[in-house]
């Protein structure tokens, strides 16, 4: 009965139709063994999905929390002050070490909110591809004969 239901728990989960603090809730009072859990963990993390399936996982926090939104908006301005003191600079004749200290702040901010938002905003897909076996026709073989090269084991 334990093992029936944690798997049918971890398969909710999974799908998102529970949330995993439901979960929990339903699972106090069962004693499981830690080999069973094992099992049905591996079961859920470790069986084979169907090509071209779309897997998405939702672990990181959505994209439009308010820190996220403050790092954009930090990153915007911190952007467009530097670019723009360096374009200022570059009219001035600024010394090239001075405009180059300026590009790599902009560059710095730009990576550092390109990592936010890989992190915390773009979701996090996958799609299952498996190799196929290749064919190759008879005609195809006939035609290129000398480059094909028959190999034994």
């Amino acid at each position: 009965m334990a093992n029936d239901l944690l798997e049918k728990l971890l398969h909710e989960v999974s799908l998102g139709k529970i949330n995993v603090k439901d979960a929990k809730k339903a699972l106090e009072g069962i004693n499981l063994e830690k080999e069973d859990f094992q099992k049905a963990v591996d079961f859920g993390v470790f069986t084979e999905a169907e090509p071209g399936t779309v897997i998405k996982a939702s672990i990181s926090p959505s994209g439009g929390s308010a820190l996220v939104s403050l790092i954009f908006i930090w990153g915007i301005f911190w952007v467009t002050y530097w670019a723009g003191t360096m374009m200022y600079g570059l009219m001035n004749g600024w010394d090239p070490q001075q405009l180059s200290y300026h590009m790599f702040i902009t560059i710095t901010t730009i990576i550092i909110m390109g990592i936010v938002y890989q992190k915390w905003v773009l979701p996090d897909l996958i799609v299952v591809k498996h190799e196929r076996n290749k064919f190759i026709p008879e005609h195809s073989k006939r035609k290129h004969e000398k480059d094909w090269h028959e190999y034994k084991v």
